[in-house]
């Protein structure tokens, strides 16, 4: 139902009142400013949000759909991908940006379609995922017709090699792995699942939108990181965004592939329109050019060296929480996560019930299911509220440990839509509920 208030005045409000309406609007936002949300928003800290608000605003009017129209945006755009192909060891890799992980993946599932229906004659075409992939992978298969085949995780929550391969058939056009995987913060085994798809002779697609910036500067600073990159044989494409690791303004990711021959499958061309001749790289037709020109800016303002700080803070304070975690009675960390982002549940306690306990103190988490979990994504900005965290959760599950109730949240929802067998059903209700938000 639409509200009845008027969408449009009869007469506008004066600057300062727009400004002080949308202000209070945000009252009851997601405290991220104070690294009290834990999933959204990358925040780095105060500078680097000014930067980015003044690169942004600088280039707010430009559109990147023509880079004949703006040679500056085609100068920012092609000096982002060659930073990202550098960084992913892609010598002859070749891309274009996007305005975030979901439209890069999309994009690089459209590519492997396209792919395979030129090259191979596929016209029934399927792509095989890991159960931990992130939906987008769901979305894409249901905008561009591709039958997701998707295969249960191994006991350690990584992708499991073996049931990717018995998944692949004749009409599989691309296998996904992740690195890191969102739920769990495990990064897949790329160098099996490449070889794998190499051998096979199908496109593999590497969705390192989470970790893209972070893998490279964490492997710099002597963290273990496996094979995720272009180096890997068999990696044909890698999707990566700038707004998370990267700390550009929200509206930037990018989508590399091996070669730029490959590349022209993402292209969408049209020449017989009466308008002129109409080219556009990606999904999107105006392209905000101020998204383009604040990743620009934040990779010239942070340098190596800026990244390499920013993951050592990320990197120590997520090892902090970890074991943290770890060391509060009855609960458990799931798989083996060593990077920024990862999950935790019990066998004790109501998981649920425990994240509306904390969120009743401040703090918001993400749910997650199959099994129960809690999910923390670190950014720089939580360092200084580790402890504070920990203390909280400590109590809140020592509380729920004792039997006193927990302040009422999303645990019977979250309750109910695990256990529904019908998942058909539970994504019915989803619906409903976003039919809600939008009333």
């Amino acid at each position: 139902m639409m509200p009845k208030t008027p969408r449009l005045t009869s007469q506008g409000m004066s600057h300062q009142d727009v400004l002080a309406k949308m202000r209070e609007l945000r009252a009851d936002d997601a405290n991220w400013r104070e690294g009290r949300t834990w999933s959204l928003v990358y925040n780095a800290g105060e500078d680097i949000r000014r930067l980015l608000a003044e690169a942004y605003t600088e280039f707010m009017s430009e559109n990147g759909l023509s880079p004949l129209a703006f040679p500056s945006l085609r100068t920012f755009e092609s000096e982002v991908l060659a930073i990202a192909a550098e960084l992913f060891q892609g010598e002859t890799a070749a891309g274009t940006m996007t305005s975030g992980g979901t439209e890069s993946i999309l994009m690089a599932v459209k590519t492997a379609r396209d792919f395979a229906r030129a090259e191979k004659g596929i016209t029934a075409p399927e792509m095989v995922l890991p159960a931990s992939v992130h939906p987008a992978f769901q979305k894409a298969a249901h905008y561009f017709d591709v039958k997701p085949i998707n295969v249960p995780l191994a006991a350690d929550f990584r992708a499991d090699v073996a049931a990717m391969r018995a998944a692949v058939g004749p009409n599989t056009v691309l296998v996904v792995g992740s690195a890191p995987a969102y739920p769990h913060g495990v990064v897949d085994p790329i160098t099996e699942l490449a070889a794998m798809a190499q051998e096979k002779g199908v496109l593999f697609h590497v969705d390192a939108c989470l970790g893209g910036f972070l893998l490279p500067f964490a492997r710099k600073l002597g963290h273990d990181v496996p094979p995720f990159d272009f180096a890997v044989p068999g990696v044909t494409s890698m999707s990566a965004d700038l707004h998370k690791y990267g700390y550009a303004a929200k509206g930037a990711s990018l989508v590399l592939y091996r070669s730029a021959e490959l590349r022209r499958y993402q292209f969408f061309t049209y020449a017989d329109w009466c308008g002129g001749i109409y080219a556009s790289p990606s999904m999107a037709g105006t392209r905000p050019g101020g998204a383009i020109a604040a990743a620009w800016a934040i990779l010239k303002y942070l340098g190596e060296e800026g990244y390499l700080k920013l993951a050592g803070t990320v990197l120590d304070t997520a090892r902090t929480l970890r074991e943290g975690i770890a060391a509060v009675p009855g609960l458990k960390l799931l798989g083996e996560p060593k990077l920024s982002v990862f999950a935790f549940s019990s066998d004790t306690l109501d998981i649920y019930a425990l994240g509306d306990a904390m969120e009743a103190r401040g703090w918001k988490l993400d749910r997650q299911m199959g099994p129960p979990a809690l999910h923390l994504m670190v950014t720089p900005a939580h360092a200084k509220v580790a402890e504070p965290f920990l203390a909280d959760l400590r109590e809140c599950a020592a509380s729920l440990a004792s039997g006193a109730p927990a302040p009422e949240g999303s645990a019977a929802m979250y309750g109910m839509l695990g256990a529904m067998p019908d998942r058909r059903e539970a994504a019915d209700f989803i619906r409903q509920f976003m039919d809600a938000i939008y009333e």
